[in-house]
């Protein structure tokens, strides 16, 4: 049986449906300008042609930037990182979670109130470089790992999330002699596959687009991650004295190709791979902002 809708009802779904076209339109144009420009030509671009549609079709600028060995090298290395970081901060945060969701754990309290602090005060940069370098991990690959493998805003959502799980699985294992590491690995795990899944893809995420522990803590360019190829090509604008070469100014000069296109095309070869997958993955997105959210 079908409701039939009031005139108050229609006005705002007609409203809604304006906004989000609007919203829509907001967030989908910068993406197809930068697409459009990657693939037009340089006259194109010099006269401000170009919009939301490439014009003159050129695909020089993509040849260009798929030849730089760094730009395979920062995949490479975003992946890794990316991968590595993850899986470390499911582990680090699931046993810290666990451990302050145990009722009779004499600490609990005194550790929650510890890792609420971390979340309003911080060290700030020039500490947090001096510690670096104290660990010695200034430029090595584990200076982009393990400072994103504990946050405590992580460790106080898994905490919540573990509460709820029943504690008389807990009581159940233990009389079977069961380890609380034995309880943390083939009970609370796999109970909690939505919660990692979900902090998981936030991970990775943040992994992938992170270039400023990188500008900091790493000087050697075969360590770099993909976004400071980015970075160099577009943030600096310095494409001759970042990655040029005579190959680079012979295309420049011949007028077959702008700086844009080059800068542009390395834009959308960053974003492909996050672009693509996060379609698939966005349920799990949504669902990670309500983990937690009725039981604190």
């Amino acid at each position: 049986m079908s409701v039939k809708k009031s005139s108050g009802d229609l006005a705002f779904d007609v409203c809604n449906y304006i906004f989000m076209i609007l919203l829509i339109i907001i967030m989908l144009y910068p993406m197809l300008n930068v697409l459009a420009i990657s693939m037009s030509s340089s006259s194109a671009i010099s006269g401000g042609r170009v919009t939301w549609y490439p014009i003159e079709i050129n695909f020089k600028g993509y040849s260009y930037i798929l030849s730089q060995p760094m730009l395979y090298r920062g995949y490479i290395n975003s992946i890794f990182y990316a991968i590595t970081t993850t899986i470390l901060m499911l582990i680090v945060t699931s046993l810290a979670a666990y451990a302050l969701s145990v009722k009779d754990f004499a600490l609990k309290k005194f550790f929650t109130i510890f890792l609420a602090i971390t979340m309003f005060f911080g060290g700030g940069m020039i500490p947090t470089y001096l510690l670096i370098k104290n660990l010695n991990m200034i430029n090595t690959m584990w200076v982009m790992i393990i400072p994103g493998c504990v946050s405590a805003w992580n460790v106080i959502v898994f905490r919540t999330f573990f509460q709820q799980i029943p504690n008389e699985l807990r009581e159940s294992a233990f009389i079977d002699g069961a380890t609380e590491f034995t309880i943390w690995r083939k009970i609370i795990i796999p109970l909690s596959k939505p919660l990692l899944a979900t902090f998981g893809l936030f991970s990775i995420v943040g992994s992938w687009n992170s270039w400023f522990n990188a500008l900091l803590y790493l000087k050697d360019e075969n360590l770099y991650p993909i976004q400071m190829f980015l970075r160099r090509m577009v943030v600096d604008g310095s494409l001759n004295s970042a990655y040029g070469n005579s190959q680079l100014s012979t295309l420049l000069n011949s007028g077959k190709v702008n700086p844009q296109n080059i800068q542009m095309a390395v834009v959308v070869l960053t974003m492909l791979p996050i672009l693509m997958i996060y379609p698939f993955v966005q349920k799990h997105f949504v669902k990670g902002v309500m983990i937690g959210a009725i039981k604190g």
